[in-house]
């Protein structure tokens, strides 16, 4: 299948792509102060730049990078102007967590932000009611519930659970849209139903468990996730199409190696919270976390960068080989800090510190490599294969 990257061809056209690059701009600056805030939470002595950025890090990853991005690339495929409500309230409240001036207001900003992702997903249902669209749909639900759970002022453990179902659901939707094209059974898509309820369903009682357990780390709740996340990694390792394009050459095989990487860290971490459901601090929850939202989720957006940039830009991002070094470096370096996670100890320390550099390094040689591609194209109009 190809994708046809072309720049703007008239000046309305380009005038649009160029409005939507300071909000891109302030998501990538939310994911440079996250990183920043990962270096200093993993002891290194550097110094803070904004008050309290250390425990700014998930929420700025979360909804500031991603949230932002992901509300973008949601509102240029609606196409109406109204959508882009969504990424400009996400955006300006991570950049009002990055000022430190007012955390409150930040989160308040952000969680506006996924209710108008909501809206976007409504009105895309309208449009096309379908499975993936209902899935992307409810997972946007979960942003908008993490983010109030958020504002309430409860500890992250609470609510992490629900920004990561909205990154998770929102992926495995866009991946069953594609799976399509494989004519899936009705059998193969109750088995897919079946996983995401006992997922949802996972979600729901963790929350119940935290309103009457509010100081404990929760049991059952963590468990039905972890076995949620298991059902749809193995879901999509027999059924996405990436089985298949795996087998082809160039940008193909790449994205779909970054693909299958993802859903094998999409089992490991459902085995984690299976394994240690109890846990809110320490070495297993890092690892619980990373396995998800680094293993997972930066995987995916590692692959879907080629597509889902030049959508948004306007510009062609042409495929290199250097794109595996930033992949590879990413699973290396995550398996090295999961392990030391689960190793413990004062040497195991000393190497998950330093794991957790590399995977920053990771992120900025992907950030540094889609930059490099993006500005070494023309105007003229490419075609990407995807």
């Amino acid at each position: 299948m190809t994708h046809a990257a072309t720049s703007p061809t008239s000046p309305a056209a380009a005038a649009t792509v160029r409005a939507r690059l300071p909000v891109v701009v302030l998501g990538i600056l939310a994911l440079l102060a996250a990183l920043w805030g990962a270096l200093l939470r993993l002891g290194w002595s550097l110094p803070p730049v904004i008050a309290g950025l250390p425990s700014m890090h998930g929420p700025l990853m979360i909804a500031g990078f991603l949230g932002t991005l992901i509300s973008m690339e949601r509102a240029v495929a609606l196409r109406v102007r109204w959508a882009y409500t969504a990424p400009l309230l996400s955006a300006f409240g991570a950049l009002i967590l990055m000022s430190g001036v007012s955390p409150v207001a930040g989160a308040l900003l952000i969680a506006l932000g996924s209710l108008g992702m909501m809206a976007i997903f409504f009105a895309i249902v309208r449009r096309q009611p379908a499975l993936f669209t209902f899935t992307m749909a409810l997972g946007a639900v979960t942003w908008f519930i993490g983010n109030v759970i958020w504002i309430t002022g409860l500890p992250i453990f609470r609510l992490v659970q629900w920004w990561a179902a909205f990154l998770i659901l929102t992926i495995v939707g866009e991946r069953l849209e594609l799976s399509r094209l494989m004519r899936l059974s009705r059998a193969v898509e109750t088995l897919y139903l079946l996983a995401v309820a006992v997922f949802t369903f996972g979600l729901v009682v963790d929350s119940v468990e935290g309103i009457f357990f509010p100081a404990a780390g929760s049991a059952i709740g963590i468990q039905i996730i972890g076995v949620g996340m298991i059902a749809l990694a193995l879901w999509l390792l027999r059924y996405d199409i990436a089985r298949r394009t795996v087998r082809q050459t160039g940008l193909t095989r790449f994205i779909a190696g970054c693909l299958l990487f993802g859903y094998v860290w999409l089992g490991i971490g459902g085995v984690l919270r299976v394994l240690s459901p109890y846990v809110s601090v320490g070495n297993m929850y890092d690892a619980m976390l990373h396995s998800i939202f680094l293993g997972f989720v930066m995987s995916m957006i590692f692959g879907h960068a080629p597509i889902i940039l030049p959508a948004v830009l306007g510009r062609p991002m042409p495929y290199h080989r250097s794109f595996y070094a930033h992949l590879v470096l990413l699973h290396l370096s995550l398996a090295l800090r999961i392990v030391s996670d689960l190793a413990g100890g004062s040497a195991a320390f000393s190497v998950w510190q330093w794991a957790g550099v590399f995977n920053v390094v990771a992120v900025l040689l992907f950030l540094f490599a889609t930059g490099r591609s993006i500005l070494s194209a023309s105007f003229a109009p490419s075609t990407i294969q995807t």
